[in-house]
């Protein structure tokens, strides 16, 4: 017989993992699932100079603080060793390993199979902490490829080495696009495309990190049923520490309007501007992907899950980890021990 939980968490990256925290504390058999090898992984294999905008104090989940000085910020291998060292020193049950490929509803129980085995795992409640970051989007405007530009998305970028000699384009205007473009700019000519006018932040103020002012200024967790909320949400989101606008300034990164087109070598931007450029970042973000929940009303048509502050329609299915499920920090490590907080108290045992 399939083995039956309580509650199955899909997915062992930060929401995942503090959902698992939540439950253990309530003695809720249950377990993470996540296709890595390792936790951490979705930091782990991110490009090598990543550093985190949101300090240690900011990076950390409840019960357990980040190694070092509470005010520094952390690489990406931090954040990684971090999340690993906190299912280990929790002893949060999960397996690694696990690809989820279907999941289905029948009767009152929830069933999860993975790649590799056809049977089925089995839970009352079901968690997706599976996150809106899973498949890389590259805008429809390439009309021509060719082989000597290399196209690379954001989340296949590592270091400067892997790209061709030549003139770069980071497509994108969030933070990992700057990061990215400030990084190449040190080592070739860079040109840096964005679609809205760039808002800066620093990343601190009168000594204090920014987040705290966010806090203090009761923004950064208000919820989207809170006029706070509705107008920081419907801000462009910012881009956190002004180097990529002094290396703007500076002339070292050229910045460039919306691209139109990508014909070949060519890159046409919606000034009717061009540049012949042989390497493209597309730092554009992802699109979900809920294919995989084979739930009737679970997901919308446009591909988002139907649920209000986490909660679904379907009973007993929950999703943690989105953008904007409830607050600006739903989807960073800051703020998503206040949503499994809530999901943990509302769900059924």
């Amino acid at each position: 017989m399939d083995k039956l939980y309580d509650v199955i968490i899909i997915g062992a990256g930060q929401s995942g993992i503090v959902m698992s925290h939540k439950l253990k504390h309530k003695n809720i058999k249950h377990i993470m699932l996540d296709a890595s090898s390792r936790i951490g992984d979705s930091w782990r294999f991110r490009y090598k100079s990543l550093v985190l905008f949101t300090p240690k104090k900011y990076s950390s989940l409840s019960g357990l603080m980040m190694k070092g000085n509470p005010e520094s910020y952390p690489t990406k291998d931090e954040m990684a060793d971090y999340l690993e060292s906190y299912v280990s020193h929790f002893d949060l049950p999960h397996k690694l390993g696990v690809k989820v490929i279907k999941v289905v509803k029948e009767l009152n129980h929830f069933h999860i199979f993975t790649a590799d085995s056809k049977r089925s795992l089995i839970a009352k409640q079901l968690v997706i902490a599976s996150g809106a970051f899973q498949e890389p989007f590259i805008p429809p405007i390439i009309s021509n490829f060719n082989s000597n530009v290399l196209h690379l998305h954001s989340s296949k970028y590592i270091e400067p080495s892997q790209l061709q000699e030549g003139k770069v384009l980071v497509v994108g205007g969030g933070n990992s696009g700057a990061q990215i473009a400030v990084e190449l700019a040190k080592y070739r000519e860079v040109l840096f495309a964005v679609s809205h006018k760039m808002k800066f932040l620093p990343l601190r103020v009168m000594g204090k990190s920014i987040f705290y002012w966010l806090e203090k200024f009761k923004l950064l967790y208000a919820g989207i049923d809170t006029k706070r909320g509705k107008w920081f949400q419907n801000q462009n989101d910012p881009i956190f520490g002004k180097e990529i606008k002094e290396f703007i300034v500076d002339g070292n990164i050229i910045q460039k309007v919306l691209v139109s087109q990508v014909n070949g070598t060519e890159v046409i931007f919606e000034d009717e501007s061009r540049e012949q450029v042989n390497n493209i970042i597309w730092a554009t973000g992802f699109i979900p992907s809920f294919k995989w929940i084979d739930i009737e009303g679970a997901i919308s048509d446009n591909g988002q899950p139907v649920q209000q502050r986490g909660v679904s329609c379907i009973k007993g299915l929950y999703f943690i980890g989105l953008p904007w499920q409830y607050h600006r920090g739903s989807a960073l490590v800051c703020g998503v021990d206040r949503d499994a907080e809530y999901l943990s108290k509302i769900m059924n045992y």
